[in-house]
């Protein structure tokens, strides 16, 4: 079996880990530990500090890796470490906090420089009353027309599901002949 290498990133409290849950043929790996700083803890309990790995098979040939990153930029060196040999990569947003727009737009820029491997956006939360559509995602993180930005809720496996194939597409199209 084919496996290949899907990094799943964004900033503190997007939804990466859950999204990895969701979708994940295995109980996932995760190195969540609690909380130290008051702001983030108004997020949330538990953060991760190294990565979550899960897997889903694809086909009877290919299964997708997942490693997610954590989302805070203290832990940036470990960005590098899990973006080696990934095929392309999904920046998760929550898009009910349009507030941590900034902190997603640095982390696309850190990994520009760290792999060029092609991306899609999932413009998460969309299950929310108060989440931005995804329109104005794109135009709030400034993303040209060729990055998909796609709609998810993280929670849900047929959102997740759509959210990896149309990464999947997207890669293909990056590699097609001209």
């Amino acid at each position: 079996m084919q496996a290949l290498k899907i990094v799943i990133t964004g900033s503190y409290s997007a939804g990466k880990t859950q999204f990895i849950r969701t979708i994940s043929d295995i109980e996932t790996v995760s190195t969540d530990y609690a909380v130290t700083l008051d702001e983030e803890r108004a997020l949330k309990r538990e953060t991760t500090v190294a990565l979550d790995f899960g897997t889903i098979a694809i086909s009877e040939k290919i299964n997708l890796y997942l490693f997610g990153t954590p989302g805070q930029e203290r832990f940036d060196f470990m960005w590098e470490h899990l973006a080696i040999g990934t095929l392309g990569y999904v920046v998760m947003v929550d898009s009910t906090r349009p507030g941590h727009f900034a902190d997603t737009q640095r982390l696309m820029a850190r990994f520009a420089e760290i792999t060029d491997a092609p991306f899609v956006v999932a413009a998460n939360k969309q299950d929310d009353e108060t989440a931005l559509p995804v329109a104005y995602v794109r135009r709030r993180l400034g993303l040209p027309p060729e990055i998909p930005v796609l709609p998810c809720t993280a929670t849900e496996r047929p959102s997740v599901k759509l959210v990896l194939l149309g990464l999947l597409k997207h890669i293909a199209t990056r590699y097609q002949p001209a």
